[in-house]
């Protein structure tokens, strides 16, 4: 691979690549009707759960898209401009007190359950109790815990939090602390409304009457998932298809996506390194980026996170930003796996503004920078035991020989994104540099900057324990802005500290792949960037 000259053109011209054919989503003289066939796995780390108090699978979250009617969504639009948030079943942008910790949200009228029942502001406080119950292990709780009384409720000491208040159509939230992006989370699936009757459940429910443009008809696990329409839906969103039938039955990500490249199934989950895998073919049968295979720039970034608690890079920002000199991304980077990237933002989110922050790789600026404050010159680096984890250590390993660091990589049995691997760097454990991959639950630039890099995470999203006054002030200030002004504070932010305090070492923003079926036109094909089901229809 020729080494490039600049990040910056490697970055845009991968771009200009792969986003422009994903800038689809107008369903011109879409006809409604048919069923949409998808095949998923339900192995660990596939399809989880339909409840939406437990799903935390990016399948799951598909699914439940179609099914959700949130206070809150980000819009029907190819990114970044499906990032800007807009109400749903919220009758306006939510009324937020000076100290953040009181949202008031008034509902709109219009909004049904599937059974006909009206979706009033009781149904969005059950949804976030169902989250605190006792019994009821819910990633969500990790947002609902900041509500006052959420405690009490998860110790079974009470039925509903003190700090959840409805009045008709009026929700009112109450935090223990400043909250400044609780709009952004009401986008999950979590807080989609869930009628007051649904019990919280430890084993997840397994239908639900929904209030988004399709609900639950059926589900049978390991076996099959049934969507139709919600006849009494009130919402604007638009939606073609009679419904969804979901096979849960593949054995492996080869056989779902042999289901979609031969019109079994219309559409699944999958990876580029799957559907690029040189036995199906399915590049040479379909092209790139033309009709059914598409890969684009995705909301993951690949990183390795710099301890600055350690002995090495504690109060040593010049060999920070040395380390982020010494690399060549581009040489670390598989085909088809992601686009190489100094910024600590994606392309796809709000606040992205396309810098030359590190434009080559400059070891002569990199030994400069790194003299005197090599503190003995031995890292230790912290992977997953996996191929491609292995093979980019091995690259940061012989890169940073140059700039006369020593590496020995640990390797570990999990994966980049297992709670257990990621445990291991939110303790005391001696590794300076760890490979990471981090996709946060909601996409917004605090997912990115704050919950990375400010010191109130510290141990916690926050594993490179990065704690300074400043930055922290800083980027706490950026989470209070709104509109233009929050996009240019965020902007600042990712340039400043990327290219000033260094405190981790973005490789590349990894791909998304989509595959679908003949049967699905790319008029009616929204990529945000993975395949938005909504807004899916069929050849007819």
């Amino acid at each position: 691979m020729k080494r490039r000259s600049r990040l910056s053109p490697v970055v845009a011209g991968a771009l200009c690549a792969l986003l422009l054919p994903s800038v689809s989503g107008s369903t011109g003289s879409a006809k409604a009707g048919g069923i949409f066939r998808v095949t998923f796995l339900t192995t660990p780390g596939n399809f989880d759960h339909i409840d939406p108090a437990l799903a935390y699978s990016r399948e799951s979250w598909a699914l439940l898209d179609t099914v959700c009617a949130r206070l809150m969504r980000y819009r029907d639009r190819p990114p970044p401009q499906g990032y800007q948030l807009e109400p749903e079943v919220a009758a306006a942008p939510p009324v937020v007190s000076r100290d953040a910790r009181t949202w008031t949200f008034r509902l709109r009228n219009g909004f049904r359950f599937s059974d006909g029942s009206p979706v009033r502001a009781d149904a969005f406080a059950q949804a976030i109790h169902r989250t605190m119950a006792p019994g009821v292990d819910s990633p969500a709780y990790l947002y609902t815990q900041a509500i006052v009384g959420a405690e009490d409720v998860h110790a079974g000491r009470a039925a509903r939090a003190a700090g959840v208040t409805v009045r008709g159509n009026t929700l009112t939230i109450r935090f223990t602390r400043e909250v400044n992006e609780f709009a952004q989370w009401t986008t999950m699936p979590f807080f989609c409304a869930v009628p007051p009757a649904l019990p919280p459940s430890p084993e997840g429910v397994r239908t639900f009457p929904g209030a988004g443009p399709y609900t639950i008809r059926e589900y049978r696990p390991n076996q099959r998932i049934v969507l139709g329409r919600n006849r009494y839906y009130g919402g604007r969103r638009a939606h073609y298809v009679d419904g969804f039938h979901v096979d849960l039955s593949a054995e492996s990500p080869d056989e779902k996506v042999k289901r979609v490249a031969t019109g079994r199934a219309d559409w699944t989950y999958t990876l580029p390194a799957v559907v690029l895998q040189p036995h199906l073919g399915l590049f040479h049968k379909f092209g790139l980026n033309y009709s059914r295979l598409f890969i684009t720039p995705g909301l993951t970034l690949s990183m390795y996170v710099l301890n600055a608690s350690g002995p090495l890079f504690r109060n040593n920002p010049q060999l920070r930003r040395a380390v982020n000199l010494a690399i060549d991304r581009g040489r670390l980077l598989r085909p088809g796996a992601g686009v190489a990237t100094d910024h600590f933002l994606p392309p796809n989110v709000r606040g992205f503004k396309q810098r030359t922050i590190y434009p080559a790789r400059d070891l002569d600026r990199a030994g400069a920078l790194a003299a005197g404050n090599l503190r003995g010159g031995k890292a230790l680096l912290y992977v997953p035991d996996v191929l491609p984890a292995r093979g980019s250590a091995q690259g940061i390993q012989l890169q940073l020989a140059e700039l006369g660091l020593e590496i020995e990589i640990l390797p570990f049995g999990e994966h980049a994104t297992a709670s257990s691997y990621l445990g291991r760097l939110g303790t005391d454990e001696p590794w300076d540099l760890a490979l990471v991959l981090w996709t946060p639950d909601f996409v917004d630039p605090a997912a990115y900057i704050n919950r990375l890099l400010d010191g109130q995470h510290a141990g916690g999203t926050n594993l490179a324990r990065f704690d300074e006054p400043p930055y922290n002030a800083q980027m706490r200030q950026a989470s209070r802005q709104r509109g233009a002004a929050r996009d240019k504070a965020y902007a600042e932010l990712d340039l400043r500290l990327a290219r000033d305090a260094a405190p981790l070492l973005p490789i590349a923003v990894l791909n998304e792949a989509t595959l679908v079926s003949a049967r699905v036109p790319k008029r009616c094909m929204l990529l945000r960037p993975g395949l938005v089901l909504t807004t899916v229809c069929l050849k007819q």
